[in-house]
């Protein structure tokens, strides 16, 4: 009993097809033992589940993965899941345990069953409910492991849960990373499929037998433990890949347009961070994404469409990069525009306010709101503004441009000291980043070309003109090189990792040796 299928055949051939036709006939006879006991399975409905479901699981996200240490996370809320969680048996059945061996290391012995009245409560009480459930899954992991360690057992792992079912709501899980904490739900998905099954093949209603709910029966604890602890499955977790420096971190870029943008979401995808690649262009935004996905696979990035300017449009793509991947703990805000201006020096007044709106009116509400999400969570966190070496060279012809990248390099130091102890606040400042940019179209290029006399002809293609500007960039800095979208993506790594950690509310010039744009 309790080992499984046992086939055989006069051939490995035929015993294998006797194997696939007797599951496939006890498959089909257990699903029609599920059709058959219908709406009633689990005891049926105990509760339904909340239309404002999506809303509920952004309250709860942010904090329950900051005390968790910052995994990622997954929300699944199949019609199967909803049956399950909503259930009037649900939370006995989930208290039982598993009872597959081989989803121990992914779902652990047990989830993290939330108790709370989905008919009468709130954002707060189910927060509540979800933390003081945490608290009690901690203290209960520690009782387990210490009522079944033997002597040789490997150090207890986290006490966290990875899968938490909330009535009225669905089900979350977690892990290192989206691949990881997805997979961790369909196995649990399996599990809710199993105890489908068992309750099925018996009768509907609580049994006498001890060990058993519903005529399921999970692996007794201490046989759970040794599976759990057992060398082979530590030989598995030590076997894993380690990880990366910015793995478990969620980056939201805002601006991730051609250049500065799409380089920065390679890097720190390439370097384990899940992408959150945001513009107000929704196909600059997939393009930016797709490099994070080349770089690291294709679920470490999103990419979302969202208006800075816009404090509703912001909380909008927060609420789905949360809803997606758990949190935010780093925000790179690169969007920006500049206008070339006039015959006269001049830009006109809607272009003045439209500068200041999307260069710092739309860095201090997306940083706003990222705050927020990153206060809730209560985890060391990062945000990181791309201002300018404009910010404090005084010139002719960029008033809006540079005023607002000046006015960001003070916001960065007002923001450090309001964020502070938790999140950073940083700014890297390039200089004349003209490769991939969309911020050099051809007459600001002829524009700034004239403006520094550096010869031409009207003919050029935009390509030649830029690498004309590019190259008067270059020979004016003290390294005699441009400065690359790579090289800001560099900094900004640097900055948004622990490696900088000890610093905040400074701005960092990437811009090859600027002698009137060094700080003083």
């Amino acid at each position: 009993a309790s080992h499984g299928l046992f086939t055989w055949g006069g051939t490995a051939r035929e015993s294998y097809h006797n194997t696939l036709r007797v599951l496939d006939a006890i498959g089909r006879y257990v699903t029609r033992r599920v059709s058959a006991r219908g709406a009633s399975i689990f005891g049926g409905a105990r509760v339904t589940t909340r239309s404002d479901a999506p809303g509920l699981v952004r309250a709860v996200l942010p904090a329950l993965r900051g005390r968790m240490g910052g995994p990622i996370a997954h929300f699944e809320g199949r019609p199967e899941v909803l049956r399950f969680v909503n259930s009037a048996r649900a939370q006995a059945l989930a208290q039982q345990g598993t009872s597959c061996p081989d989803h121990f290391v992914r779902t652990k012995v047990r989830p993290l069953f939330v108790e709370w009245d989905p008919a009468s409560g709130d954002e707060t009480a189910l927060l509540k409910a979800t933390l003081d459930g945490l608290a009690s899954y901690r203290l209960d992991y520690a009782a387990y492991y210490e009522a079944h360690r033997h002597p040789d057992s490997p150090p207890m792992r986290s006490g966290d849960p990875t899968v938490v079912l909330i009535p009225g709501v669905g089900m979350l899980t977690f892990g290192r990373s989206k691949p990881e904490a997805r997979i961790t739900g369909e196995f649990y998905v399996n599990a809710i499929h199993v105890m489908e099954g068992a309750t099925c093949l018996g009768d509907d209603g609580a049994s006498d037998v001890p060990g058993v709910v519903d005529n399921y029966v999970a692996l007794p604890p201490d046989e759970a433990f040794n599976i759990e602890y057992w060398s082979l499955e530590e030989a598995k977790l030590r076997r894993l890949p380690p990880e990366k420096e910015l793995s478990r971190k969620i980056a939201l870029v805002v601006g991730a347009s051609p250049g500065i943008g799409r380089a920065i979401c390679r890097r720190l995808a390439a370097d384990g961070a899940h992408v959150v690649a945001a513009d107000i262009n929704l196909q600059m935004a997939e393009a930016a994404a797709d490099t994070a996905r080349a770089a690291a696979g294709k679920e470490v990035a999103i990419a979302v469409e969202t208006d800075a300017t816009d404090r509703a449009s912001v909380k909008a793509a927060l609420d789905r990069v949360v809803a997606h991947f758990g949190g935010v703990d780093i925000l790179v805000y690169v969007a920006a525009v500049f206008y070339p201006p006039a015959e006269n020096g001049r830009i006109p007044d809607d272009q003045w306010r439209k500068t200041l709106e999307v260069n710092l009116t739309g860095a201090m509400i997306v940083a706003d709101e990222a705050g927020r999400v990153m206060a809730e969570q209560g985890t060391p966190a990062s945000i990181v503004f791309i201002s300018s070496a404009n910010a404090v060279v005084a010139k002719r012809g960029s008033w809006a441009y540079d005023v607002g990248k000046a006015a960001l390099n003070h916001l960065t130091r007002e923001m450090a000291i309001e964020f502070a102890p938790k999140v950073r606040v940083n700014a890297v400042a390039p200089a004349s980043v003209v490769e991939g940019s969309v911020q050099f179209p051809r007459e600001r290029v002829i524009s700034s070309l004239e403006k520094y006399g550096v010869p031409f002809n009207a003919s050029d293609t935009t390509e030649e003109l830029r690498n004309r500007l590019a190259d008067y960039y270059a020979q004016r800095s003290l390294l005699k090189r441009r400065v690359a979208p790579e090289d800001v993506a560099e900094a900004v790594f640097l900055v948004a990792s622990g490696r900088l950690g000890a610093t905040t509310g400074q701005i960092i010039p990437v811009d090859a040796g600027l002698v009137e744009a060094f700080l003083r």
